[in-house]
């Protein structure tokens, strides 16, 4: 029989007044999976921190029970069916139950953090300067591996999140998606017992995603390890997980079989509005035979783009798929015109500024300049002013506004992108620090709208929002089209989220664009390409 690994009882989380978590009891077994979904900002995120000890996130109320075997001779931890075997130091291994939270407990809670690993969404935490070879060997090398075994070991990790064409790449030359696997990869090389996953697979392609799913189930599920897994993609919930948990606004209503819990999530959800065939302008950006290609260290000339050639119209929802790595974040800022690293390239990028001027956004001057004022882009490393509020970061976006309407403009941007009108006072006076992940995605996306872009640039928009924010934030990308004839290019993973939206698509592959249309064909054929089930 399974024995308890973690109580969590009667857990509180409050922060500035603000209470994250509600009274939370929970006991996770070792070797189960538990998923946990709800809306952004409803204490997932923080319930992952409570577990794996973050400081800013310590219990205002309750208790956290870790169950495990402690080493009497090395301090190693191990899972509490391992009482009374021997470790490979040679000591006995003895059950202890350890108050994760207790000041008294500092020094197990440091043992017992060095055997939970933790994924946080869209936070990489990456040596840049270093190959993703290096990277994965470093936990290897801490644990006690030799060289040659932390190799060979840091080998079969990188292959099977299917990174292993990219060992002596320098973590700061990868795509996101990229990034997220290599950090999958270091948190499988700490050999946990308890595996946080906070949006895994939240801003990877299809096939990536569903490779990235069969590491996690070999690695944690079929070795019979512990998991707590949090989600906005209910697929991945329900393939991954025995048990789901259901937060809404710190509490956990509701618990039992996956299908179960989320089937009454869903049903909360709302349907997006229907995508109407629109007369586009003319065109406002075109490119042609553009490439970028750069030097790295152990690879040699990388070709991040490959010969683009591309035509968008003004009032036009432009999508960009494609598998991770295949240059379309490198083309996005060539796009915005980005310095220094994204401006020498080859070949033409235009963009028009009012009726006929045409500006090269690769060449610095007074007319770019101009351009930049009227485009704004929300890329996956996009960050807030960590010691301004919320309110402070978006007024600040539009200085030029009397101070009054500039708040006007910050409590309607906030509704535009999800936040219910109950809530928006409260999430404006909260520092970046204090928001969930899915929450200052959300305020980020406010942060670029809130200037009213003529050319707004989306760099997977959706990774990690919630299906009903989701909902919300395809109606409003519609809206900020036709209400403020702004043309918007879309790049994601999330095919569903184009095929909404978007009234052409483009996909790309190796840098160059292999197909452009209506989105449905263009998926249609990125997916045959690929090799991928059809749509």
């Amino acid at each position: 029989m399974a024995e308890k690994l973690v109580e969590i009882k009667n857990v509180s989380v409050e922060i500035d007044g603000n209470e994250l978590l509600k009274k939370i009891d929970l006991v996770i077994m070792e070797g189960e999976q538990v998923g946990i979904i709800g809306k952004s900002g409803s204490g997932k995120s923080v319930l992952l921190s409570v577990l794996r000890g973050h400081e800013e996130y310590k219990p205002t109320a309750g208790e956290v029970i870790y169950h495990v075997a402690i080493c009497e001779s090395c301090e190693r931890v191990e899972s509490p069916s391992m009482a009374g075997e021997t470790c490979a130091c040679g000591g006995s291994l003895v059950k202890r139950e350890i108050d994760f939270w207790a000041d008294e407990n500092e020094h197990d809670r440091n043992l017992i953090k060095k055997r939970v690993a933790i994924m946080l969404q869209r936070t990489f935490n990456l040596y840049g300067s270093e190959t993703v070879l290096e990277n994965v060997m470093k936990p290897l090398l801490a644990s006690g591996y030799s060289s040659k075994n932390a190799i060979n070991r840091a080998v079969e990790l990188l292959d099977s999140v299917n990174m292993l064409h990219r060992p002596l790449y320098l973590a700061n030359d990868l795509s996101g998606g990229e990034k997220q696997r290599v950090v999958l990869a270091r948190q499988l090389a700490m050999d946990p017992i308890l595996f946080l996953a906070d949006e895994p697979t939240g801003t990877l392609d299809s096939k990536t995603a569903t490779q990235v799913e069969s590491t996690i189930q070999k690695n944690i599920r079929d070795a019979n390890k512990s998991m707590l897994l949090t989600s906005h993609w209910h697929e991945t919930i329900e393939r991954l997980s025995e048990r789901v948990i259901l937060l809404d606004h710190g509490e956990i209503t509701a618990e039992g079989k996956p299908k179960d819990v989320i089937k009454e999530y869903l049903e909360k959800r709302g349907e997006v509005e229907e995508r109407k065939e629109r007369e586009l302008g003319a065109p406002i950006l075109i490119c042609r035979n553009v490439k970028k290609h750069f030097y790295s260290i152990g690879r040699g000339i990388v070709k991040a783009v490959d010969g683009v050639d591309l035509t968008i119209y003004e009032n036009e929802i432009f999508g960009i798929v494609g598998m991770s790595g295949a240059g379309k974040t490198t083309l996005s800022k060539i796009l915005a015109g980005l310095t220094p690293g994204y401006s020498s390239y080859k070949g033409v990028c235009q963009i028009r500024v009012g009726e006929d001027e045409w500006v090269n956004m690769a060449v610095a001057s007074p007319a770019r300049g101009r351009a930049k004022e009227h485009m704004a882009i929300l890329h996956q490393e996009y960050s807030l002013f960590p010691y301004k509020s919320v309110r402070d970061n978006l007024t600040g976006a539009v200085p030029e506004l009397p101070d009054e309407l500039a708040k006007i403009a910050a409590v309607q941007m906030m509704e535009a992108v999800g936040f219910e009108p109950d809530e928006i006072e409260d999430v404006l006076d909260r520092m970046p620090g204090d928001l969930s992940e899915g929450e200052r995605q959300r305020v980020i996306f406010a942060h670029t709208l809130i200037r009213e872009p003529r050319i707004l640039i989306l760099d997977e928009p959706t990774g990690t929002m919630d299906p009903i924010t989701r909902v919300t934030v395809a109606n409003t990308v519609k809206r900020v089209r036709d209400e403020l004839d702004t043309t918007v290019i879309v790049i994601s993973h999330d095919v569903d989220f184009v095929k909404a939206v978007c009234d052409r698509a483009a996909f790309m592959t190796a840098g160059k664009i292999e197909k452009v249309g209506a989105p449905d064909e263009v998926i249609r054929a990125l997916y045959a390409k690929e090799g991928l089930e059809g749509v």
